[in-house]
């Protein structure tokens, strides 16, 4: 403390008091920042390779079912999210991965433009190995969303 003399009387000069606020003004702005570099960044992470998938009617899976995707471009040739993978070497693949997990399904994701032959080759495959959860991926029909609004 410091003392002051002034006329007499000693007068004692008090610490300055800091102001005991919350300013969350720039917890705010970080936050805003953050949740637009989010949404801008998130359809950018899917994943596998970009296919033109059939449009249909129909319902989206619901609950907790957990799957593996499968994917067949228009050249026919299958992918396991980005990789490549030889027909013949596809069911050991996909086998390894149940062996993990038991209750896996797999969802075949055919481009509008591929092989009948292909998809419905590959469905059979895994048909033979033992797979009794396998699906077909599209996407929605517009035209029947419409309707239903």
């Amino acid at each position: 403390m410091t003392y002051f003399a002034t006329s007499g009387r000693t007068r004692v000069r008090r610490p300055k008091r800091r102001n005991a606020e919350i300013n969350i003004t720039n917890l705010m702005d970080v936050m805003m920042v953050l949740l637009v570099v989010f949404m801008v960044a998130a359809p950018l992470m899917t994943s596998g390779i970009a296919l033109n998938l059939p449009k249909v009617g129909g319902q989206n899976l619901t609950g907790k079912e957990t799957s593996l995707n499968i994917s067949v471009n228009r050249e026919g040739v299958y992918y396991i999210g980005k990789d490549e993978i030889a027909a013949d070497k596809i069911v050991a693949k996909v086998l390894a991965v149940r062996k993990a997990n038991p209750e896996i399904s797999v969802v075949i994701s055919g481009d509008t433009d591929a092989q009948y032959g292909r998809v419905i080759g590959l469905m059979a495959m895994l048909k033979n190995a033992g797979f009794d959860k396998v699906g077909l991926k599209t996407e929605p029909d517009p035209a029947q969303t419409m309707k239903k609004k």
